[in-house]
């Protein structure tokens, strides 16, 4: 199996600057997603500063150790890393005064072979599209998320919420964070989905469904869920990461789910 990596971001219609950042370290299997938070310019520093020292570090370890390391070193290896960057985007927030306050969202994703670790932080979602059939693999760790969760809210009332972006969880807030990390089995023409809720608020899951199934390439499919989140208003910064495990196939004889053929 080869795995194919694509990423963007786009500030959309309704910010002057972007928040979200994106790091893809391909060689270690390694995709970074943040959606930052704070004051004038502080979240885009807090996710830039949490992309680039995970991919840095992360990857290198990866890279060095990965290989042989069991499922357990490489948790552990997400969790201190992850710890590190907290504690260096905190200690920034609080010796600087333009930055204080801020803080980010997270989705890592490590691929190893047919397995993937995936941990997050905050709202920022990851989705499996699988035989044509969409699902979310990550739980917000947001306020609408609990109330859905206590049976406060509907899923369809929670649309209409004027909570929607209170995150319960965040890196950078706090002197400590809490990641949490996942297994998931990676099937041979599985596609990975990392965002930042600038596409989650804008689009639905059937929308963002029937976009990756109409549009076979990642760069073509990344362009056109950040054009429908735009067209949909853009009401805040967009952030992509696709993972797609390809097959091995011949030259011509088209991916498993995908009815285009070949790019």
């Amino acid at each position: 199996m080869n795995l194919e990596f694509f990423s963007a971001t786009d500030v959309g219609r309704a910010r002057n600057n972007n928040e979200d950042s994106v790091a893809v370290e391909a060689s270690a299997g390694l995709a970074v997603l943040a959606d930052g938070m704070g004051g004038y310019n502080a979240g885009e520093v807090a996710s830039q500063m949490l992309t680039s020292f995970i991919k840095a570090e992360l990857g290198r370890w990866l890279k060095e150790s990965g290989a042989s390391a069991s499922a357990h070193d490489v948790r552990r290896a997400m969790d201190i890393c992850v710890d590190n960057a907290n504690r260096a985007i905190f200690n920034a927030a609080n010796t600087n005064p333009r930055y204080a306050g801020m803080g980010t969202t997270l989705v890592i994703a490590v691929f190893r072979g047919s397995e993937l670790l995936l941990g997050h932080v905050g709202d920022s979602r990851a989705y499996r599209l699988r035989q044509g059939q969409l699902q979310q693999i990550t739980r917000d760790h947001s306020l609408l998320q609990e109330q859905i969760d206590a049976g406060i809210l509907t899923p369809e009332e929670a649309v209409f919420s004027s909570n929607k972006n209170l995150v319960t969880r965040a890196v950078g807030v706090e002197d400590t964070v809490m990641l949490e990390v996942n297994h998931h089995e990676v099937l041979p023409g599985d596609l990975f989905l990392l965002c930042s809720d600038g596409l989650s608020d804008m689009l639905d899951a059937a929308a963002i469904q029937q976009l990756l199934l109409s549009h076979p390439s990642l760069s073509e499919a990344s362009a056109k869920l950040i054009d429908a989140a735009n067209d949909m208003g853009g009401k805040d910064n967009i952030a992509i990461i696709l993972a797609h495990m390809e097959n091995h196939v011949k030259p011509g004889s088209g991916w498993a789910w995908w009815p285009f053929g070949r790019r």
